[in-house]
Order: structure tokens, then C-alpha cells, then sequence
């Protein structure tokens, strides 16, 4: 575990930069008819979200309230363009971002104070 913190601390940029990129992909290719996948539509944007903004509150580079903020205004500019590349936006899926993002905070926050704990032990 205190590995795979060191690595997303260190390559903070590029997990952010290559999971930014995978939901952009995903959230503005054009489909003709949506695929089914197991779970729920909300939980994967919360994963999604959670996924993006890990790294960055896992490293907490300078600015980094501003990277969380634009994750979100980001969220929000998908669900508007979504239907011009004939898809659905929906305001549901950006408050299911938002939760993510507030996970993915949340969870960096508890990894950070488990490897600091165990580094004292």
C-alpha cells in the first residue's frame, strides 16, 4: 500500500492526465445506442471522479483546491456538450461527480494518515 501511495504521489500528473483523458473519451464519443455494463450508470461517474481527483489530493500540488474546482466545472461542461455528440446529459450524473470527487478526497486523506501511521509503528 505504501508503494502504490509513493507511485500516485510521484506520478500524480500523469494518472490525473491519463484518467482525465479516458473520460473524456468515454463521456464524447458518439454512440448510437448506449452499452449496457454491469452497475449502475451514477456509481461509474462517482468511480470516474473518484479516480481523477485521487492523485491530486493524494499529492496536493500547488493550487490544488483550483484542479478539484475545475474537475468539477469540468463534470458540469461535459453534461452540456454530451448532447451535441448525441448522447445524454444528465445534472444526476454531475452530482454523482461531485460525490466522486469528494470520495476520491476523502480516500486520499485516509491513505495519507495509514502510511503516516504506519511509518511511526
Amino acid at each position: 500500500m505504501k508503494y502504490f501511495v509513493y507511485i500516485m504521489q510521484r506520478y500524480w500528473l500523469i494518472n490525473t492526465a491519463i484518467v482525465f483523458i479516458a473520460i473524456s473519451v468515454l463521456s464524447l464519443w458518439p454512440l448510437e445506442s448506449v452499452p449496457s455494463a454491469p452497475g449502475s450508470d451514477k456509481f461509474h461517474h462517482l468511480v470516474a471522479y473518484a479516480a481523477l481527483v485521487f492523485p491530486i489530493a493524494l499529492r496536493k500540488p500547488r493550487l490544488w483546491q483550483f484542479m478539484v474546482l475545475f474537475c468539477i466545472a469540468y463534470s458540469g461542461f461535459i453534461e452540456l456538450v454530451q448532447p451535441v455528440v448525441n448522447r445524454y446529459g444528465e445534472w444526476l450524473n454531475m452530482a454523482a461527480n461531485g460525490t466522486g470527487v469528494v470520495c476520491g478526497i476523502l480516500l486520499a486523506e485516509v491513505m495519507q494518515l495509514w502510511v503516516e501511521r504506519k511509518r511511526k509503528e
